[in-house]
């Protein structure tokens, strides 16, 4: 009589990943094991112990300080959004009441200057400076050939779309800046018109991040749109 040997039983070893997989598919497995949730600890980073419970809550309140912070930014944002469209929508009404171009230059750079709180700006108009010998309005207002020399610095900004905003070079900061370009940390260039055909702003702070390439250029578009519409009217 033969015995034949029963094949020995072993038992596979459960994956981290078989049991990750489990409780994803079962994320109810806990409520229903009550007495083993109780049981189960975590390290803590102090060098105790907590439940998975009170590491949940834990990592729950991480989660809501994060919205909580992220709602507070986008209120901000919003803030200062709403703050710059009351300026412009301002300044629009100032650049509508103005009935020639000195004023509407006057009403430009008080705007930049009070309103928009800019340490320094420039007003760069394409044309014959001849021609606009009576409009005076300190350094803001500048009148300079479109093929002049001194604007190849601004070559690429010029045959770019759009504004251009971060720290500029020496020698575009020495052209529109002079005495006060060492002051600037950073600085904003607004096309004015389509392919800046009418000219461009310049608008320079102290702060080095005032003006950044990651900032939104919604609101300085909109600007050079309006003063485009403004100055063309002369």
């Amino acid at each position: 009589m033969s015995t034949q040997a029963k094949p020995e039983y072993v038992e596979d070893e459960l994956s981290e990943q078989a049991v990750h997989d489990y409780l994803v598919a079962h994320p109810d497995f806990f409520e229903r094991n009550s007495k083993l949730l109780s049981s189960l600890d975590l390290p803590h980073s102090s060098g105790g112990t907590v439940s998975l419970v009170e590491r949940q809550v834990s990592m729950l309140r991480q989660k809501d300080l994060k919205r909580q912070r992220q709602l507070k930014e986008l209120i901000s944002v919003a803030r200062a959004n709403d703050l710059l469209a009351a300026k412009i929508h301002e300044l629009t009404l100032r650049l509508m009441a103005s009935r020639n171009l000195r004023s509407t230059v006057t009403a430009l750079e008080e705007a930049m200057r009070s309103g928009f709180g800019a340490d320094h700006a420039v007003l760069i108009v394409f044309g014959d400076p001849d021609a606009f010998e009576d409009i005076d309005v300190g350094r803001f207002f500048r009148v300079v050939p479109r093929k002049d020399p001194a604007l190849s610095p601004f070559d690429t900004f010029l045959d770019g779309r759009g504004a251009r905003c971060g720290q500029i070079r020496d020698s575009q900061s020495n052209f529109l800046f002079h005495d006060d370009a060492q002051e600037i940390g950073s600085a904003a260039l607004v096309q004015i018109g389509k392919s800046a055909e009418v000219g461009f702003l310049a608008v320079g702070s102290v702060e080095t991040n005032r003006f950044h390439p990651g900032m939104s250029m919604d609101f300085l578009t909109r600007l050079g749109d309006l003063v485009a519409s403004a100055l063309k009217r002369y």
